[in-house]
């Protein structure tokens, strides 16, 4: 196991204020796992920027009455099936589907694919969710 160390932090009261309050909101126990987990997000952001192996969830609605929108998703899926690792369809009425994709790779990769897939038209919603391999994170 890893040692633990002690550090102090100086924050002003206001920053401090709120951070308590983010700490209520998520439910965390104390202080230093809710900055643990601060610490970590920014990491995995960096994996992305630094465009390391990573891995993450492309969700989108759109409604499948529009004309060879389904088929031109499936293309899509297709062409980068290299990234995509796994899917999910639900429907949510008798118009929309949602779409949850696994995806794993270069965050730039990664990235063209959401975009490729949420920039169709009829895509009414998508967003990309990124997060890591945990090879790096202790």
């Amino acid at each position: 196991m890893n040692q633990l160390v002690r550090f102090g932090v100086s924050l002003d009261q206001r920053l401090l204020e709120e951070f308590d309050r983010h700490i209520r909101r998520r439910h965390y126990t104390n202080r230093s796992e809710a900055l643990r987990d601060l610490i970590r997000d920014n990491l995995v952001g960096q994996e992305w920027d630094e465009n390391k192996e990573t891995v993450g969830t492309i969700t989108f609605v759109y409604d499948h009455h529009v004309r060879d929108l389904a088929g031109k998703l499936t293309d899509i899926q297709h062409d980068y099936q290299g990234q995509i690792l796994s899917g999910m369809h639900v429907h949510l009425d008798h118009d929309h589907c949602l779409e949850v994709l696994v995806v794993k790779g270069k965050g730039a990769e990664i990235k063209k694919v959401a975009d490729a897939l949420v920039s169709v038209k009829g895509v009414k919603h998508g967003k990309l969710t990124m997060t890591t391999t945990g090879k790096s994170l202790r």
